[in-house]
């Protein structure tokens, strides 16, 4: 059942924002940027794929996210035998009413961790095709829409890593960033064995900054935000540069300037305006662009990569004027 959200002022979402992020940067330590970008996504009503080498706090993340956002988590661990069934549910009989009854899976939840999706067949990576884009799971010919808000935060290992699958474009293009981590400095490693001490358990336990509730009016709040037509109009410029690109086989659709639009509004609450400025565009552009955009075979072997593109692209498009007013 869809919740109808109370109004939020942007400057409480703003606040809250802040709050969640202290309370995410307990558990995972120096990684301010991508959990900023991270957050913005699910402030965006949207999907996140946490991309990077195992052991570099993915999992504890996405956790961390739902823990602070005080939704109803859940985890599915992506291997090459599961099965559909296994994430959206069926129907089990039950021998004391005589009837077939839906047992739900673990898509109906309100944060959704996909452990290593990239470790799953594409048959079971595309049974999260439909619950992402439409709130919804069909079994046998019957749909169950699923509780707002309903969020994926997805962690994978890179493609060249061993035991792997590559994503589908169409699944790909579902998630509107991708973030990767990276490596911690040496002081940033030592502080993450420190905090193990000082915690005496591995667990981290983090309070609930606000709920499902909260975070609907939070979403909702976020959907005020101003864009100046220059601005929309340059997230269009670089995403039609995608596909203009001389090293690129397939650039970001529209659907890609869309995710841009709406991340950049986000990411522009979090940095407590009500309008999007073009360094907001320019602060998420290589998460939302750079994995809708397919490499020319012939240089998959080099260093060019949908991130490198997106860099290159940034430095080609002209960039709006100062906001009239702002």
């Amino acid at each position: 059942m869809t919740r109808n959200p109370k109004s939020a002022h942007l400057s409480e979402v703003s606040a809250l924002a802040e709050q969640v992020l202290a309370e995410v940067e307990r558990a995972v330590v120096g990684k301010r940027d991508a959990l900023v970008l991270v957050l913005a996504g699910i402030l965006a009503g949207g999907h996140v794929l946490i991309e990077d080498l195992p052991g570099l706090g993915k999992t504890l993340a996405a956790r961390s996210f739902a823990q602070s956002l005080g939704l109803r988590f859940t985890r599915a661990q992506f291997t090459p035998d599961l099965l559909p069934a296994d994430l959206t549910g069926s129907f089990i009989y039950n021998q004391k009413q005589g009837e077939f009854e839906f047992r739900a899976g673990p898509l109906f939840t309100g944060l959704l961790l996909a452990d290593e999706i990239n470790r799953t067949p594409p048959k079971t990576q595309a049974a999260l095709l439909e619950a992402m884009q439409e709130a919804q799971v069909t079994v046998e010919g019957q749909t169950f829409p699923l509780d707002l808000p309903f969020h994926v935060l997805a962690t994978a290992n890179p493609v060249e890593y061993e035991g792997t699958y590559p994503l589908p474009e169409a699944q790909l293009d579902r998630f509107l960033l991708r973030v990767g981590f990276g490596y911690p400095t040496r002081d940033e490693e030592w502080d993450v064995l420190h905090r193990r001490l000082d915690r005496r358990q591995e667990a981290h336990r983090l309070k609930a900054v606000t709920d499902a509730d909260g975070l609907l009016a939070m979403q909702a709040a976020v959907e005020t935000v101003t864009v100046d037509e220059s601005v929309g109009r340059y997230c269009v410029a670089l995403a039609s540069a995608t596909r203009d690109h001389s090293q690129v086989l397939m650039g970001a659709s529209p659907r890609g300037a869309l995710a841009l639009m709406l991340t950049a509004r986000a990411y522009a609450v979090i940095r407590s305006r009500d309008y999007v400025v073009p360094e907001d565009v320019k602060a998420v552009a290589p998460s939302v662009l750079a994995h809708r955009i397919t490499v020319r075979p012939e240089l998959w072997m080099s260093d060019v990569t949908g991130a490198s593109i997106v860099r290159s692209v940034l430095t080609q498009v002209e960039t709006p004027g100062p906001r009239q007013g702002g």
